[in-house]
């Protein structure tokens, strides 16, 4: 006798379902309670100056060249 459901494969499979929902579960639950840290998605704008600093920091412009395009910023 196979009894009701289609028998004995009912019953693992039924188990198997209700697993996977306690993990779900307890997954969803886990990761809702973490604190996310949004500064990585976050694209950091340069600004005109951080530019113009970088630029004489490596050599490109001059001293005067540095003064005179932070004067017009």
């Amino acid at each position: 006798m196979n009894g009701m459901f289609g028998g004995m494969w009912f019953g693992w499979l039924f188990w198997i379902i209700l697993i996977a929902i306690i993990i779900w579960a307890v997954l969803q639950f886990t990761n809702r309670n973490q604190p996310t840290n949004h500064s990585t998605n976050i694209v950091e704008k340069e600004t005109p100056l951080d530019i113009l600093k970088k630029r004489y920091a490596k050599g490109e412009i001059t001293k005067e060249e540095y003064d005179e395009m932070r004067k017009n910023i």
